[in-house]
């Protein structure tokens, strides 16, 4: 006997759509919880209007698990060491 399945990953996201809010994401890990995303110059300077950025870089963003950004850096291993420093765990998220 076998348990074969399939999940369409279309229909198991819309089924999360709502499952946590803000605050539950805020909350994840007791607030020790963050994620590095790769982002264009173009966006960060979105998230960071302080920031004087020139097009077409390539930058990292260190965010809390509810999605607020941390840090700006250029670095990968500088996202890395911020959250090291600050005791968060970082996770991949795809």
């Amino acid at each position: 006997m076998t348990n074969e399945f399939h999940i369409d990953p279309a229909s198991a996201g819309s089924a999360l759509t709502g499952a946590l809010t803000a605050e539950d994401f805020a909350n994840l890990g007791g607030g020790h919880i963050a994620y590095l995303r790769t982002i264009r110059s173009e966006e960060a300077a979105e998230m960071f209007p302080q920031a004087h950025l020139s097009p077409g870089l390539v930058l990292f963003t260190l965010h809390a698990a509810d999605g607020t950004p941390i840090m700006l850096t250029d670095s990968r291993e500088a996202a890395i060491a911020n959250a090291m420093q600050n005791e968060l765990v970082t996770l991949s998220v795809h």
